[in-house]
């Protein structure tokens, strides 16, 4: 039978999610409930079922816009949808687009982490232990797997020295030359979750601003250089 996978939208012309210019397709679905989330739509509905060839034809339609980019499989959690996930990138591989796949790290799976390039972005907002992302991260070295790595920055949640720290420590220990790209938090989705009669559950904590990222750049900085 054809894979079916449930898709929330698709968005075409990203700059920021992969190299070059990327269609994102966001899937339905994650095994996280983070409170900063940007795309709750993402987790509490089902999303639209799409068989591989429809979401295929729709996706080529666009193939000489994103040419020199590719592809972007974000959400929700991607790896939630395994036989999907594979076959998609398997199709768009042989039709020559570059695949991206946003993960929040907290499956290991090594054909999912073989499927395509890895943005990784390590939650460490309310949670102190990592202890996931070792597992994660080891099979991506592993498997020769470079990896880009994002970290939302919430004031007062995770931009203590201390947080800083222990996520410098983690991503090192596995990837000592890959710089940490910090994500400003802003509160862009609060209309989402009042369309989903839902509370934001960062509604009173501030934006991140440009020097909040500038400081947790200097502190990774500062550790990266002690440990060497």
């Amino acid at each position: 039978m054809m894979p079916v996978g449930y898709i929330d939208s698709i968005y075409c012309g990203s700059g920021v999610d992969g190299k070059g210019l990327r269609c994102v397709v966001f899937f339905s679905g994650c095994n996280l409930r983070c409170p900063f989330c940007h795309n709750p739509e993402t987790l509490y509905k089902k999303g639209s079922p799409m068989e591989l060839d429809a979401l295929m034809a729709r996706l080529l339609r666009y193939k000489p816009y994103f040419k020199r980019g590719g592809v972007t499989l974000s959400g929700g959690e991607p790896f939630l949808q395994k036989e999907f996930v594979l076959a998609l990138s398997n199709s768009l591989k042989a039709e020559g687009v570059n695949v991206c796949i946003e993960t929040n790290g907290q499956i290991c799976d090594r054909s999912l982490i073989e499927a395509g390039d890895l943005i990784v972005d390590v939650k460490n907002q309310e949670e102190g232990d990592l202890k996931e992302y070792e597992r994660f991260f080891a099979e991506c070295v592993r498997c020769g797997k470079e990896v880009k790595i994002t970290n939302v920055l919430v004031p007062g949640k995770n931009d203590t020295v201390e947080k800083l720290i222990f996520l410098s420590r983690l991503i090192k220990k596995y990837y000592p030359e890959i710089d940490i790209k910090f994500l400003p938090f802003r509160k862009l989705c609060v209309e989402k979750y009042e369309k989903l009669s839902l509370p934001f559950p960062y509604e009173n904590i501030r934006d991140a601003e440009e020097s909040d990222v500038k400081r947790a750049e200097e502190v990774i900085k500062t550790c990266k250089d002690s440990i060497i």
